[in-house]
């Protein structure tokens, strides 16, 4: 289930969350040269997360923590994790303020990357991705804007022919969905099957973390009120396919191609 936009509109510039777009495009573009000079184990093995090594070395290791949440291992993990990020990461900093976004962020981060060191602490293999992070983000949207409608592509192919290829579902099914197979997934890791090298407890960890953490960081501030959930519809097709027009976001609003049979 690919989310492709939310119709959450944001009352600020998201200038952290774009910041951090930046940056991972960045670092991966350096990463991806570094490793063309030097070899993917030097680059990905020198500066991703190894639970063995920090456990081992936790004063000389522990840079890797910070490195690793900026690097990916190919562009399908970026591009989806940038997705992400974009999608949900503005409105998250909307109703925290940038300088708290900006510790929130990290902090789930770093609960993401102890959970998979925590849960794995014999593993050679090297984490990296903002994956940590951003379902850090997913957790805070989850508990700020759990009817807000997100656009998604249409997950049943047959259904493509009643619903069309993109529809629009509550953020609490979409994140609720993503955390979901997470789990199962965390869960087969544990011995009961394979985990085809994603590090499960570290998107649990980081996800856990934005759920606690978010209404404390709060402070007393109001998020903005989000569009709400009213009926699994298709996506507006005047709006170039769901993609956001500002932000990450579009104001939402009735049009053609809305479905409201099933309420």
């Amino acid at each position: 289930m690919l989310p492709i936009s939310d119709e959450n509109p944001t009352r600020t510039t998201p200038y952290v969350n774009y910041t951090l777009l930046a940056l991972n495009v960045l670092a991966y573009a350096f990463e991806s040269w570094l490793i063309a000079l030097h070899g993917d184990g030097y680059v990905v093995g020198g500066y991703g997360l190894v639970p063995s090594r920090i456990w081992a070395d936790p004063a000389g290791e522990a840079f890797t923590v910070l490195t690793s949440m900026f690097m990916h291992g190919s562009f399908s993990h970026i591009a989806g994790n940038m997705l992400f990020l974009w999608i949900f990461g503005d409105n998250v900093e909307d109703a925290i303020g940038h300088f708290r976004y900006v510790g929130f962020y990290l902090l789930c981060g770093l609960c993401a990357a102890l959970a998979q060191v925590l849960t794995g602490p014999g593993s050679s293999a090297p984490m990296v991705g903002a994956s940590g992070a951003i379902a850090g983000v997913l957790g805070a949207y989850l508990v700020l804007y759990p009817r807000a409608p997100i656009t998604v592509i249409n997950p049943i192919p047959f259904l493509w022919l009643f619903l069309g290829i993109l529809i629009v579902l509550p953020a609490w099914v979409v994140i609720g969905a993503w955390f979901g197979l997470n789990l199962l997934g965390g869960v087969n890791s544990l011995g009961l099957g394979s985990s085809g090298g994603v590090a499960f407890f570290a998107h649990i960890g980081g996800f856990l973390a934005g759920v606690l953490a978010v209404r404390p960081l709060l402070g007393g501030r109001t998020p903005a009120v989000a569009g709400r959930f009213a009926g699994f519809r298709r996506s507006d097709p005047r709006n170039r396919f769901g993609l956001p027009s500002v932000g990450g976001s579009r104001v939402p609003g009735p049009g053609p191609g809305r479905w409201d049979s099933w309420r």
